[in-house]
């Protein structure tokens, strides 16, 4: 925890330094972001009535699906607002990772110094490899008690069992283009803007820019036949993505989410 405490002046300037949003008690009083949301969605919805064969059938093994109304985690909600995280952790050590495709560098401090320190909007200059981002990496046996009151989604993949994975990070921030096998990503308090491409078709990236610059610079630039599916997610959605499907994260606000991955 000392040696936590040390590395701390050298992440500071991680941060971006700007005037911070006032907390939004409607979202469990983390900050509202300033990045402008696309109303455009590509992603197709479904709701509760979608079955189990079904799921299967159109969606598990062939395109995501963003899902509506299928579990209520308003009780996980409840756990997950700043000031209950910071009551039940704050002392707990948290494992960062570099925003990038290949998440390389690890550095570990208190999860009090990150949400009241490090968790900043994203600097739009500085590249992900050099931006630290809480997500994954979790310690069992601290937060294990808070997963077991998240419900998942109903659905598996046939032959796999489920790893959850929980984070929280600043308006701007993401994780840039990468691939893995599926799961599910459902957003607990914020915005999460997704970008998909199937497995066949490789997106243009660098895999040290952020998300938000890639949005800037590239996206603008994509002719139609080359642009994702795209769509934002809210509280209470949750977003399937199948086995070796591109995807990019962009954070609109200070977002809390728990993805659920299918291994």
């Amino acid at each position: 925890m000392w040696a936590a405490r040390r590395l701390l002046p050298l992440l500071l300037p991680l941060a971006w330094a700007r005037p911070a949003a006032c907390p939004d008690p409607s979202g469990g009083g983390w900050q509202e972001g300033t990045v402008p949301e696309e109303q455009r969605c590509t992603v197709e919805r479904a709701d509760a009535s979608l079955t189990y064969p079904l799921f299967l059938q159109r969606f598990a093994f062939s395109r995501p699906v963003i899902l509506q109304g299928l579990t209520d985690n308003s009780a996980f909600r409840a756990l997950c607002t700043r000031e209950k995280l910071l009551a039940a952790f704050g002392s707990s050590p948290v494992r960062l990772s570099t925003a990038n495709t290949y998440s390389y560098r690890k550095v570990d401090v208190p999860f009090t110094d990150y949400v009241e320190q490090l968790l900043e909007p994203q600097d739009p200059g500085r590249l992900g490899s050099d931006t630290l981002y809480f997500f994954g990496d979790n310690n069992l046996t601290e937060w294990g008690p808070l997963f077991q009151q998240y419900v998942p989604p109903p659905f598996r993949i046939p032959g796999t069992s489920l790893a959850y994975s929980f984070g929280i990070a600043g308006s701007g921030s993401g994780v840039p283009f990468h691939w893995h096998g599926p799961g599910f990503s459902e957003v607990i308090f914020g915005r999460k803007r997704w970008f998909l491409y199937p497995p066949e078709k490789t997106p243009h990236f660098h895999p040290n820019e952020t998300t938000l610059a890639w949005l800037h610079h590239t996206y603008p630039t994509l002719p139609p036949a080359e642009q994702p599916l795209e769509c934002t997610i809210r509280p209470g959605e949750v977003l399937y993505f199948p086995d070796r499907w591109w995807h990019a994260t962009l954070n609109l606000d200070t977002s809390v989410f728990i993805s659920t991955f299918l291994g």
